[in-house]
Order: structure tokens, then C-alpha cells, then sequence
């Protein structure tokens, strides 16, 4: 089977260099409590292979230690991603890849594309509209990429009942 190209992969794992070049440097760390026990960069991957799996946090694969025991609980996974989440980390990491993608002139913007779907709504939030077709309260998000398929811009563009 041949290996599909580089663009096309989705990154589940990053290697320890390329988290210190791209990772690393947006992150923001515990401010109170002891230091964590794994390191940054695997909680990542672990972050990582959860969003791109699409399971529930507790369902993640987690690698055992000596005695057998998970090496890590999946809610200090969880809560980790939140506190990245909540201060701007990951919205910095997406926009520090957009920008290394431009200065390594990989981006094709010839052509730009927007793929949009409607997403559900697990809980309460700002622009909601129920979609009677898709039976669910969401908003539509739109992704806009290059031609290469790197997704330049995510954003929401309406409720899920409005176009």
C-alpha cells in the first residue's frame, strides 16, 4: 500500500522536536500544585490521538508503567487540554502552524476552498439554532483552506437553522 502525501496525514503524534519548535514555546503551565509527572509532550500526543480518535476521554489508550497502572488518568488529560484551551494556547498553536506554513511558503492560496458542516451543541452557548433537518442545536462552522487542504481559518459562520 503506498504511504498517502504528506498533506493529506492528520499528526496523532509529534515528535519531541517538533513540539519544542511548534508546541512548546505557546503553552502555558500550572501556576499553583506540583509540577506534572509525564511530561508535556506526551499529555499532548495524548490530547492529540483523543481529538483525532473522536472517543470519550475515558476510552483514550493510555500507556501502563511497571506495576501495570495507567501512567497518567485521563481526566488530568482532560483537564490539562482545558487549561491550554481556556488560555488561548491552542488557538496559538494553530495560528503559529498557519504562520510556519507561510514563512516555509507552503501555502497555496491560488484557490481557496470553505468546507462547512453544521455542529452539534452539547450544552447551552452564544449563536445556537436548532436544525429541524439535522434534529440537533448547533452552530455551522466553516473551515477555509488552501489548496494544499491546510486549514487556513476555522470560524462560525451562523446558527445551525440560519444559512
Amino acid at each position: 500500500m503506498t504511504r498517502s502525501p504528506y498533506w493529506q496525514e492528520i499528526p496523532t503524534r509529534l515528535r519531541l522536536e517538533q513540539f519544542e519548535q511548534f508546541v512548546w514555546p505557546h503553552l502555558s503551565l500550572g501556576r499553583r500544585g506540583p509540577p506534572p509527572t509525564l511530561a508535556l509532550h506526551k499529555i499532548f500526543n495524548y490530547i492529540l490521538q483523543a481529538l483525532y480518535m473522536g472517543c470519550q476521554w475515558k476510552m483514550l489508550p493510555i500507556d501502563r508503567n511497571a506495576e501495570g497502572h495507567p501512567e497518567i488518568h485521563y481526566t488530568r488529560i482532560y483537564r490539562t487540554f482545558r487549561r491550554w484551551q481556556a488560555d488561548g494556547c491552542i488557538d496559538a498553536i494553530f495560528s503559529g502552524s498557519v504562520q510556519q506554513l507561510h514563512q516555509d511558503q507552503l501555502l497555496d492560496l491560488s484557490v481557496i476552498h470553505g468546507d462547512g458542516t453544521t455542529t452539534a451543541a452539547k450544552k447551552g452557548g452564544d449563536n445556537l439554532g436548532y436544525s429541524g433537518h439535522k434534529h440537533l442545536k448547533g452552530d455551522k462552522v466553516v473551515a477555509l483552506c488552501d489548496r494544499n487542504c491546510n486549514v487556513i481559518a476555522p470560524f462560525i459562520s451562523a446558527p445551525g437553522n440560519r444559512n
